[in-house]
């Protein structure tokens, strides 16, 4: 449930709005309190070391909504990114601009009582506890403002489909693996209840070594836990990765079938 101040008078031409924070009601921090919480306890031994780090050194904690401000002072200081509050989902331009510019768009209103199991689009809680606190890992951010720059091109090149599945499977949905076992940096897992135990511990989902290429040719499911996680050995792995000119990548996608999000190859690396 969006607040009050649905289409606020206050936004922008970037789609930038202030946060406001001295308008959330208590009812809306108790409902942080109650999702930090419950996902705070979750994540202990599945979310990836730098994930919890992160929401350590940002001071994100489960007191109240955060203030964007007192985020910003930490963040700008460590990789240069800020948050910029915004109503909503915003067009892709404008999104993949911010990201480029290590701008990174937050929701600024939370979802209502009855949503704390299930949102489908993003809220404050979604945004900021799931992908913030890697913007404070060097390479993690570095992988961010590349994306920025990336998407841009590929709305340009006709080509965003693509782009969106290696979105999809590495900032909201990615695994990767550590002397520890496989853990969780993905957002959409990070900030969910349910997927955060499902994609570790049911054996229904295939869980498939990181390969931007085969990322790219595969579907996904925006109504249901995922048939596939991609895994990746490190964040370096991610970066490395968005260094080359995708336009010939492409090209060839578009001769590709797309593959069915419960497909596995015979070339895939197949974590079990």
């Amino acid at each position: 449930m969006r607040r009050a101040d649905e289409h606020p008078s206050d936004m922008r031409a970037d789609y930038t709005i202030d946060q406001h924070w001295e308008r959330y009601t208590p009812e809306e921090h108790a409902r942080w309190r109650t999702l930090f919480a419950r996902q705070s306890a979750l994540l202990e031994g599945r979310a990836c070391e730098e994930f919890l780090d992160g929401m350590h050194r940002l001071g994100i904690v489960e007191e109240g909504i955060p203030d964007f401000r007192q985020v910003n002072d930490i963040l700008r200081g460590t990789t240069g990114w800020q948050l910029v509050a915004v109503p909503g989902l915003i067009p892709d331009d404008v999104f993949f601009t911010h990201l480029s510019q290590r701008r990174f768009p937050v929701t600024y209103w939370i979802r209502g009582a009855h949503q704390m199991d299930y949102l489908q689009e993003p809220d404050v809680f979604h945004d900021l506890f799931g992908h913030v606190p890697l913007l404070i890992h060097p390479v993690f951010a570095e992988y961010m403002e590349a994306f920025g720059h990336g998407g841009v091109k590929a709305l340009n090149a006709g080509a965003l489909a693509f782009l969106s599945r290696l979105y999809w499977y590495t900032v909201e949905f990615g695994l990767i693996n550590t002397p520890q076992g496989l853990r969780i940096y993905g957002a959409g897992i990070v900030s969910s209840k349910g997927e955060s135990v499902y994609c570790l511990d049911s054996s229904l989902p295939h869980r498939i070594g990181f390969d931007e290429m085969r990322i790219m040719q595969t579907d996904y499911k925006i109504d249901d836990y995922q048939a596939t996680y991609f895994v990746i050995d490190s964040y370096d792995q991610l970066f490395e990765a968005s260094k080359p000119d995708f336009l010939p990548y492409y090209t060839t996608l578009r001769t590709r079938p797309t593959l069915d999000p419960h497909e596995v190859l015979a070339s895939d690396r197949v974590y079990t």
